[in-house]
């Protein structure tokens, strides 16, 4: 009687990639530096070329950025956060335009780029049943995930200037008031139980306000309470940092996070 066959050699299960990265220390600091770089490249192209210009052709980089985004299958560290801050950008643009333009008001923006940012995690639940950044694994999840940062860039934008100008406190103040806030949910998941995914949005919008507000201290003038170094210096030295610190997460693949089974 002939031996029976060898059973087939079990192939290797590869686990399904995070699109976007893990949430770590390093992931919260690019972030705070992009809305910062966001807000002063913004400020520094918007002030010397015509904005009927310099607009179409952000959003048109951020189009191109979505694009490469999308098309890769898991998160790779350039790609991703070169589009976070192109979102950065438009995001600050289009809620520039709102007040300088047509003359919003930025308390109204803000609670407009809020109701808009509800409704985005309104149509996310109701379709995925999840707003968990650990769980984008899906283009149609990636989609909500983009719309839901693009809203949070703008409503963190018409919020920071609210508190700086409209509110009187200036961009230092305002800079620690968001730094403040931003411990809140934190704090509020480790000793009150808040839900993991409300405290990490929570933060995420903060993040906007926070960086912008220290940004624009660093670049406007004295007479706006400023140290008047200028957008245009202040946006070089982030971009350095920025390259810097996306180059050490490629190498180092220490946010590349697999989704839960």
């Amino acid at each position: 009687m002939s031996a029976p066959a060898p059973a087939p050699a079990l192939r290797r299960i590869r686990p399904v990639l995070n699109r976007v990265p893990r949430v770590t220390a390093m992931f919260w600091i690019v972030k705070v530096l992009t809305t910062g770089m966001g807000e002063t490249t913004s400020d520094f192209f918007v002030k010397r070329f015509p904005p009927e210009i310099v607009v179409p052709i952000a959003f048109v980089v951020l189009v191109a950025m979505l694009v490469a985004q999308f098309r890769l299958r898991r998160y790779v560290a350039p790609v991703y956060w070169t589009t976070a801050l192109a979102v950065s950008v438009f995001g600050t643009m289009a809620a520039d335009v709102l007040h300088v333009g047509l003359g919003v008001p930025y308390v109204v923006s803000t609670i407009g780029f809020a109701i808009v940012l509800g409704g985005v995690f309104a149509l996310w639940y109701a379709v995925e049943h999840t707003l968990s950044v650990h769980a984008i694994t899906t283009r149609r999840r990636e989609g909500f995930y983009w719309a839901t940062v693009l809203t949070t860039f703008a409503l963190g934008t018409a919020a920071g200037d609210w508190t700086a100008t409209s509110l009187g406190l200036g961009y230092l103040a305002s800079g620690v008031v968001f730094a403040a806030v931003i411990a809140l949910p934190a704090l509020a998941h480790r000793f009150l139980g808040l839900n993991a995914v409300l405290a990490f949005w929570f933060a995420y919008v903060i993040t906007r306000p926070l960086g912008a507000s220290f940004a624009d201290w660093l670049a406007v003038s004295p007479a706006r309470g400023g140290l008047d170094l200028g957008p245009g210096p202040v946006s070089l030295v982030a971009l350095a940092v920025f390259a810097v610190l996306v180059g050490v997460l490629a190498v180092r693949r220490a946010d590349v996070e697999a989704a839960p089974a």
